[in-house]
């Protein structure tokens, strides 16, 4: 049966570190005493040192901060329209410096038979698969597919569409683009848990190709896990005043209870501590550490999730891409791996795979 690989991966990011910028700007939404203390707090144990937005910050003479965009305004947060505005403006640039980093060769281009772009961060139409296809001046003719509004676990599923395709069409290549522009759905709000969840996320994008050719990462096996009694814990959902997101803090400890009890399903009957490579996606520190101490592995085994989430912070769809080429890079021939991510349901959308 024909395997399809994960051939290559390309990620980018746009130019503005907003992290530190954001911190404080996030603060002066914050009442003063113990709420703005306890965040200040979790930001210094977020594990996040980078993240970036299209967003340029601005150091403003009285101390403050503002975006060069002047999308947040204090008292005067946009509505949905004009951030979906600045979607089409901003997310074809970051989508057009993926795939030059991708380097596909005019023979590639020619070759290129299907496009699956994943985003839940903006929308619009003719959207980004259309400007992929005039980018690289692709065959009129692909096969054109949208994965929207899955969250963070939407990556697994566009690689799982583009293994079904190969597997199905065996000289068929799939290019795949993963684009968040999460910075554009901030709410100006008191809530300290809804505060730390924007803390988290960044801006991001991720191309790859995947084909039949023997190289990069060998697909195996895909397996999707819904925790029971989570689906309110992680929720999405489009409003007046952009993209509503809710994070519960009890994700974490639902994770780590689902690691437990079906870790060797997800692993197929293997014990977790076999697998060589890890690919999780770094929803947060706490995310990472739940899954590490559900599966019992050691404190080693998802560093290049770790680092991803240091230099990128969560970039929903895109983040899982930025571990898998980090793995990719690193791997040996031979050597198994595991690719997890975590999304609205509570859903773990899981892949094993091998390195070529």
């Amino acid at each position: 049966m024909t395997i399809a690989h994960i051939n290559r991966i390309a990620t980018a990011v746009p130019p503005h570190d907003v992290h530190r910028a954001f911190i404080d700007f996030a603060d002066s939404m914050l009442p003063e005493g113990t709420t703005r203390n306890l965040f200040r707090r979790m930001s210094r144990m977020s594990a996040i040192e980078h993240r970036y937005s299209f967003l340029r910050p601005i150091h403003t003479p009285d101390g403050s901060w503002k975006d060069a965009e002047d999308l947040y305004v204090l008292g005067n947060f946009p509505h949905t329209a004009r951030r979906m505005e600045a979607f089409e403006r901003f997310a074809p640039q970051l989508t057009k410096c993926a795939l030059d980093k991708l380097r596909l060769s005019d023979e590639e281009r020619r070759g290129v038979t299907h496009v699956i772009v994943t985003s839940c961060t903006g929308l619009y139409a003719p959207g980004l698969d259309y400007e992929i296809v005039n980018h690289l001046g692709l065959n009129p003719s692909v096969e054109r597919t949208m994965i929207g509004f899955m969250g963070c676990y939407a990556a697994i599923n566009a690689l799982k569409s583009a293994h079904h395709i190969v597997r199905s069409e065996p000289d068929a290549k799939v290019l795949v683009l993963n684009l968040e522009l999460c910075s554009l759905h901030m709410q100006e709000t008191q809530n300290l848990e809804q505060m730390l969840s924007f803390l988290l996320f960044a801006d991001g994008c991720a191309a790859c190709l995947v084909s039949a050719e023997p190289t990069g990462l060998a697909i195996d096996s895909f397996l999707a896990v819904r925790i029971p009694d989570t689906a309110d814990l992680i929720t999405w959902r489009i409003r007046e005043l952009g993209f509503d997101m809710h994070l519960s803090g009890r994700v974490p400890a639902e994770i780590a209870r689902a690691m437990k009890e079906i870790g060797n399903k997800i692993t197929r009957g293997e014990d977790p501590l076999s697998i060589n490579l890890w690919a999780v996606h770094p929803g947060g520190k706490s995310i990472l550490d739940s899954v590490e101490k559900g599966l019992g592995l050691p404190a080693d085994a998802l560093l290049h999730s770790r680092d991803i989430l240091a230099r990128f912070g969560n970039m929903s769809s895109a983040t899982v891409m930025f571990v898998l080429e980090q793995v990719s890079s690193h791997a040996e021939a031979g050597q198994s791996g595991c690719a997890m991510s975590f999304g609205p349901g509570v859903t773990a959308e899981t892949m094993l795979f091998h390195a070529a």
